[in-house]
């Protein structure tokens, strides 16, 4: 020869199988330590996390012990209007429909709610106007500025 050396590859197929034994062997050594000498690993799963307990849902205030849908007579110092109230059965709370000429800030009434044995009268804004407790079957009670108010059936 002339000082050409020639080399020769093996068969692309033995490379195939070579390669695919080290893998092997090297996915072997990742999940199981005893074949390299060390202590075999155990698999322990933790315990599933419990779902949140969900909070209870705050306990929804009792109906007021008379049906207070309808139209009411609104009496105040300064003068009366009609007021009609709505309620859905059961419900703690509804609307306020004032009619024209309500003493005081009530011509703004729209909402109202029964909490703790008390009738509470709201304006659009959300404020309240009036705590009226049950008296018999009508309501009495003080405006926000003091004066005496009556809500009774007509």
């Amino acid at each position: 020869m002339s000082g050409v050396v020639r080399i020769s590859f093996p068969a692309a197929s033995t490379i195939k199988i070579v390669a695919l034994a080290c893998i092997s062997a090297m996915i072997g050594a990742c999940t199981n330590t005893a074949r390299l000498g060390g202590q075999p690993e155990t698999a322990t799963a933790s315990p599933p996390t419990p779902p949140p307990v969900a909070a209870p849902a705050p306990a929804q205030p009792p109906p007021p012990p008379i049906d207070l849908a309808g139209k009411w007579k609104f009496s105040a110092v300064g003068g009366a209007c009609v007021m009609t109230l709505t309620q859905e059965p059961g419900a703690a709370n509804g609307k306020i429909a004032p009619a024209g000429g309500c003493p005081g800030n009530f011509f703004t009434s729209r909402k109202w709610a029964f909490e703790h044995g008390a009738l509470i009268i709201h304006d659009f804004k959300g404020q309240a106007l009036a705590e009226l407790p049950l008296a018999g079957d009508h309501f009495e009670g003080k405006a926000a500025g003091g004066d005496a108010i009556i809500l009774a059936r007509p």
